[in-house]
């Protein structure tokens, strides 16, 4: 198959419906589509390596065409866990790197799907400090952890990392009596599937809330560059899940270094 051929293949097929946001099949039924096999017979002829192909198409199409995490219904979760995404700069100036960020807007609405879920399902929330800001102010939820950004002596402020915030909260739920639980996952659209597989990486049970739609709206404004837009978004998440990709597979190849 011709480059161009496997192009317009990704762009009937399925790239268009799963990255503009449409409801996309279930991934088994993305997988009926015969891209996987396409893919794989495409890596065979350029790299003339049909064992590689074959262990890296699935790689391929993992990170690149599936974006949706595994759900469950929220009747199924012991937690909620909720992962922000962007802020605004500092509304009154200052050193960013002493003065905290605002959460802003994406973070309001992701503070409102939890409200959504919790009233599904009144468990304890754990959620990242933007997030929680609103739900105390916005809808004055009890039983609340913040998950804040650590903050050195001299005032320096550090934001914790996807995982950051995830082994922040594996931590805190080894001291709940009766083991650890399941979490029920929030986060923006785009990033939803990784929050789910950070906190899996991090040895917690974690779904997404079945039958919710996760927030999708991107904010121009936002202090993170990187969350300012779509396309520029989806590389740098696919690079984290290459990142921790690469992390497992030399791990599982070379356990002792």
């Amino acid at each position: 198959m011709k480059r161009r051929d496997f192009a317009a293949v990704l762009t009937a097929g399925v790239a268009t419906p799963t990255l503009l946001g449409a409801a996309p099949a279930h991934a088994a039924d993305r997988s009926a589509t015969g891209l996987p096999q396409h893919m794989s017979a495409v890596l065979t002829a350029e790299l003339a390596d049909r064992d590689a192909a074959k262990a890296l198409a699935p790689l391929l199409y993992d990170v690149g065409f599936d974006w949706r995490p595994e759900t469950a219904p929220p009747a199924d979760c012991d937690f909620i866990l909720a992962f922000g995404f962007g802020n605004r700069p500092p509304a009154g100036g200052g050193d960013p790197v002493k003065v905290r960020y605002e959460p802003g807007p994406v973070n309001e609405e992701l503070a409102d799907t939890v409200a959504r879920v919790r009233a599904r399902r009144n468990v304890p929330v754990y959620a990242q400090w933007e997030i929680a800001r609103f739900l105390v102010s916005k809808y004055g939820m009890s039983d609340v952890t913040s998950i804040e950004p650590l903050i050195a002596p001299d005032g320096t402020i550090t934001y914790l990392s996807t995982d950051g915030v995830a082994a922040q909260v594996a931590e805190a739920r080894k001291r709940v009596p009766g083991g650890a639980g399941t979490a029920c996952v929030i986060g923006f659209r785009d990033h939803h599937k990784r929050c789910v597989q950070t906190t899996r990486d991090r040895g917690l049970k974690a779904y997404a809330p079945r039958g919710f739609s996760m927030p999708h709206t991107y904010d121009p404004e936002s202090g993170q560059a990187w969350t300012r837009r779509r396309d520029l978004y989806l590389v740098n998440d696919m690079l984290a899940q290459w990142s921790a990709l690469r992390a497992k597979l030399m791990a599982e190849a070379f356990p002792n270094g």
